[in-house]
């Protein structure tokens, strides 16, 4: 099984609006399918922060 394309991907997205999805509605989904993806690139790279030293961080 192939990985869809990055185009392939922005089609499904676009295709899976309802009819009546704004301009703003797609790039919304787009940005949000964006950010998804590099979270998991990131985690699988090993690129995050203990949930302990999240907290830290926040809570200070």
């Amino acid at each position: 099984m192939e990985t869809p394309t990055p185009k392939q991907k922005i089609l499904q997205a676009v295709e899976h609006l309802p009819d009546n999805a704004t301009l703003e509605d797609a790039i919304e989904r787009l940005c949000f399918l964006a950010k998804v993806e590099e979270g998991m690139r990131q985690s699988a790279a090993g690129e995050t922060v203990p949930h302990q030293e999240v907290v830290r961080q926040l809570l200070g």
